[in-house]
């Protein structure tokens, strides 16, 4: 049995709780933005990805006007910081709706660490930054997806290994449902197996069962 929903009938907010329980979990953009009068924002964005790898681009969607799209759109550029495991309560204190001329730096009591490719500073504490100049805004209904090409990443040398970002050390935070986050957990390395391969490396009987059939509620 399937419980199915009708986005028209639950309505776009019932929806949005929806989405945001079942598409978990979310990596998050702590992007910092400077406005024209000067003011650093700070806050977390849990609609991030990658867009493109060459030319690097990542991407982020403001669900309504915020502070960080139009920051992002008048100034040209943005910094995407890590939210590590540690730094959980200052990352969710700056999703507070702070007016547009308080800094969620400052009201933290975070650190600005001076960014090498743009003028937008970088969050000190968070290991990890990439400094963005704004590529594209695409405007789909209420939201935007923001758009940055990658200039310059900084990472802290004490999560490298190998000259590689450790997601151990990382140790990122996660967005699910309603309030909930969540942090790494268990880590796996199950390699991806090549077509050559494929003849007895795959069992039909190892696959999950058939899902159930649907029915309207």
């Amino acid at each position: 049995m399937r419980t199915d929903f009708d986005p028209d009938t639950v309505g776009a907010g019932g929806f949005y709780k929806l989405l945001t329980s079942v598409i978990v979990p979310r990596p998050i953009a702590w992007v910092v933005t400077r406005s024209a009068d000067g003011v650093d924002n700070l806050a977390p964005h849990s609609f991030f990805t990658v867009a493109c790898t060459d030319p690097p681009i990542v991407q982020f969607t403001s669900v309504g006007e915020k502070d960080s799209l139009r920051n992002a759109e008048t100034s040209g550029e943005f910094t995407v910081c890590l939210t590590p495991e540690p730094l959980l309560e200052h990352v969710n204190a700056t999703a507070t709706d702070f007016p547009p001329g308080e800094s969620e730096i400052d009201a933290t009591g975070l650190t600005r660490e001076p960014s090498l490719r743009v003028a937008t500073p970088r969050v000190a504490e968070s290991p990890v930054a990439l400094e963005c100049r704004l590529e594209q805004v695409v405007r789909l209904g209420n939201s935007a997806i923001v758009l940055g090409r990658v200039l310059h990443a900084a990472i802290d040398d004490a999560v490298l290994v190998d000259g590689r970002p450790d997601v151990r050390r990382l140790a990122p935070l996660a967005r699910l449902g309603g309030n909930e986050w969540s942090t790494l957990g268990e880590v796996r390395a199950t390699p991806r197996i090549r077509y050559a391969d494929w003849p007895g490396h795959f069992s039909p009987s190892s696959s999950p069962a058939s899902a159930p059939a649907s029915s309207s509620t």
